[in-house]
């Protein structure tokens, strides 16, 4: 044991030393040795940094460094992300994707081809003419589809999303919105104004009987009873003179 071995040791080191640092670490932490200028200190870490990967063994489990193109790794040979200015596929880091493959800049992995995908046709639109269905002879239909799979860098194109053909249709007049309407207009007018009519006539029938009513009534209660006229013939009988 070198004589600046020390038992008593801070941040994670099982032994260490005044110039090397630690030299061999508690149960579960990775050994790794820190670069400082010209100088090695070793350190125990709880996870390997960056740009390196970790192994474990039965007496000690230390941090190896990845291949210079990775910025981390799983192994050695298996990268999981790649340094700046390389493509990650399959574990490796490459300056240029395979055939069949395209760089994503934004993930910065070779990446599948995704060709452009449409649903199918609709049914073709009713023939029209400035958006009208009548009053013409010739006009145009139309129908469409939707874009379902939007293309990749390299994929291809989207085709047209709508088609627009001649069409012949039997003509046919129009018949105009402001007349049709303001005929309807005027036919609802004149029909309220009857049925208002009706009711103001009935209101005052009512009114005028109702009035009739009453002015019997109170005639019958002022005019005296008329007495009851003589009989004419018994004014006219024969007086009897013979005693």
């Amino acid at each position: 044991v070198h004589p600046n071995v020390s038992q008593g040791c801070q941040g994670g080191c099982a032994t260490c030393s005044d110039y090397n640092g630690c030299l061999s670490c508690k149960p579960r932490l990775f050994f790794v040795l820190e670069r400082i200028g010209m100088k090695q200190i070793g350190v125990c870490l709880s996870s390997c940094p960056s740009g390196y990967y970790g192994t474990r063994y039965p007496d000690i489990n230390k941090c190896a460094k990845c291949k210079a193109d990775c910025d981390t790794c799983f192994t050695r040979n298996f990268c999981t992300k790649c340094k700046s200015g390389f493509y990650l596929y399959s574990g490796k880091c490459l300056e240029k994707c395979p055939d069949g493959l395209e760089a994503n800049n934004h993930t910065m992995e070779c990446t599948s081809i995704v060709h452009c995908e449409t649903s199918e046709w609709s049914p073709w639109s009713p023939c029209t003419k400035k958006g009208k269905t009548c009053g013409f002879k010739r006009g145009n239909e139309v129908r469409v589809r939707e874009i379902v799979q939007h293309p990749s860098a390299k994929g291809n194109p989207c085709p047209a999303t709508s088609e627009s053909r001649k069409c012949t249709v039997q003509r046919k007049r129009c018949q105009k919105e402001g007349k049709g309407k303001k005929n309807r207009e005027e036919k609802r007018k004149k029909s309220n104004k009857d049925e208002s009519k009706e009711t103001r006539q009935e209101s005052k029938g009512r009114a005028a009987r109702r009035q009739n009513r009453e002015q019997r009534e109170n005639n019958n209660k002022t005019q005296p009873k008329k007495r009851k006229a003589p009989n004419k013939e018994q004014d006219l009988a024969p007086v009897d003179t013979a005693h």
